[in-house]
């Protein structure tokens, strides 16, 4: 296919500045390579609210004509909760935007950059979008356009942020996927699953060449897609398993979260496998997964690491981030443990943080302080986030939260050694306690807008209405036959 068969500078993404001459380039690029390779569909996506890839899958041959004018998707996907239910009225009442109501289109701008031939698939590649509505208006509670809008805030200081990522799932063979009538639903019945391997052999050689064979194809398929794996690990529970990155930037970190959690579910599933990262499944003697963040803040111009010391205290910009990060932990738990199920991860003695504090190089607390003089990687380690937490929104919160701290010229509190015995305030023990924590906290408001936060909390709050109103296992228990 030649530049003349697509024209790619004369399309609407390019006339409106959607696509500039760098992404343009690109474009041209993946064109290219889908002619070399022979490949047949590209499934053209974006990450929901939750951090589920959404959209619609192509031939390729309109490809060129989703680079020259998008393609457009209804509004509703960003518009419902974890159970697929529409949360808003759609057909009434606000949207968070007006550009919403009545289920209309938004346009979905593909990134070049992230365009991936799926190792399992061969036939087909991913290529992620950014959200606009249909008048080119970003739409402002879209994932990566609030990323992008943090990152925005960080470079106007000359600074960037460097993240590494530490992420925990569980993965188990499945014994029936529940795909009777039956079990539809909104959501659908959950699979039934054994173990690969017995839990509690934390970092066992026998344990992880039982479960080498799974562990290979999810890895062989996460290098495949380019993503910077730097070990894979047996972690403490049954199934329970971790995927170490190497440090980059933002967004393509919080892509590569997202292609992995894809990724690792889709080949998990064609192996008769399922992945899972939900924090705290209900299998007996199981464990919670946690996402650990690893991050540094470092000068564009000379790449100086401003988190590294030169003595034993924190460099200011350190001790600021660090102070903004816990200042601001409590609204941002909604973002960084979006779950109701997340909540029950921190408890004491578990190697989860329960409160608000900060140590060296104590995995007890919620914020690891990873420094030393000399060492380029000195860097923080926060561990409050779940693995299903949406990555583009946890990294916005991060860099939110770090550079209120720098603005308020804050100072991080003594560190502590024992975190679990503390008097540091508690990190909320619920999604209620997140929700009244995010709805009054003033950081997402000012920094992203009063729509955003009502946006998150209307999805939220139709997620824990819902588990409210449902009557669970315990409480059958407890009450059934006693009452």
């Amino acid at each position: 296919m030649t530049t003349e068969d697509h024209r790619l500078s004369e399309g609407r993404l390019a006339r409106e500045g959607l696509l500039d001459a760098e992404a343009l380039a690109a474009a041209e690029e993946v064109l290219a390579t889908v002619a070399e390779q022979g490949l047949e569909t590209v499934r053209v996506l974006f990450a929901d609210p939750h951090g589920v890839l959404r959209g619609k899958t192509v031939m390729v041959g309109a490809l060129p004509s989703v680079f020259r004018s998008g393609l457009g998707a209804p509004s509703t996907l960003l518009l419902k909760d974890t159970s697929g239910r529409t949360a808003f009225p759609v057909w009434s009442g606000d949207q968070g935007d007006s550009a919403m109501q009545g289920a209309g289109d938004m346009l979905m701008v593909p990134d070049p950059a992230t365009f991936r031939v799926l190792p399992w698939s061969g036939h087909s590649a991913w290529i992620f979008c950014d959200l606009v509505f249909t008048d080119g208006r970003p739409v402002p509670f879209a994932p990566r356009n609030v990323l992008r809008w943090a990152l925005d805030q960080l470079g106007t200081k000359g600074w960037q942020a460097t993240f590494g990522l530490e992420v925990e799932f569980h993965l188990f063979r499945m014994t029936d996927p529940h795909l009777a009538h039956t079990d539809s639903g909104m959501p659908h019945a959950a699979p039934d699953t054994d173990l690969l391997a017995p839990g509690y052999n934390f970092l066992s050689e026998t344990s992880y060449d039982r479960m080498e064979p799974a562990l290979d194809a999810l890895r062989r398929a996460a290098q495949g897609l380019g993503l910077p794996v730097r070990s894979v690990e047996i972690e403490m529970g049954p199934g329970q398993v971790e995927f170490v990155f190497d440090p980059a930037g933002a967004m393509a970190q919080a892509d590569a979260m997202i292609m992995l959690r894809a990724m690792a579910k889709e080949v998990a599933t064609r192996q008769g496998l399922h992945a899972s990262f939900m924090c705290r499944p209900a299998i007996a003697g199981g464990a919670s997964v946690g996402w650990h963040l690893h991050q540094s803040l470092v000068d564009a111009t000379t790449g100086r690491n401003l988190f590294m010391p030169e003595g034993a205290d924190l460099t200011d910009e350190a001790s600021a981030w660090i102070a903004g990060l816990l200042d601001h932990a409590a609204e941002s738990c909604l973002l960084t443990t979006p779950t109701v199920n997340g909540y029950k991860r921190y408890q004491p003695y578990q190697l989860a943080p329960d409160r608000i504090q900060w140590g060296r190089d104590n995995r007890g607390a919620m914020i690891r302080a990873l420094m030393g003089p000399g060492d380029p990687a000195s860097r923080i380690e926060n561990r409050v986030a779940e693995p299903a937490a949406n990555p583009y929104f946890v990294f916005a919160a991060q860099i939110l939260g770090g550079l209120s701290g720098i603005d308020r010229g804050l100072t991080a509190p003594a560190p502590v050694a024992t975190p679990y015995d503390s008097d540091a305030p508690a990190l909320p023990r619920n999604m209620g306690d997140a929700l009244a924590a995010f709805e009054g906290g003033s950081l997402f408001a000012r920094a992203l807008g009063a729509d955003f936060t009502r946006y998150v909390s209307t999805l939220k709050r139709a997620e824990w209405a819902r588990y409210l109103g449902t009557v669970s296992d315990w409480e059958q228990h407890e009450y059934f036959g006693l009452l």
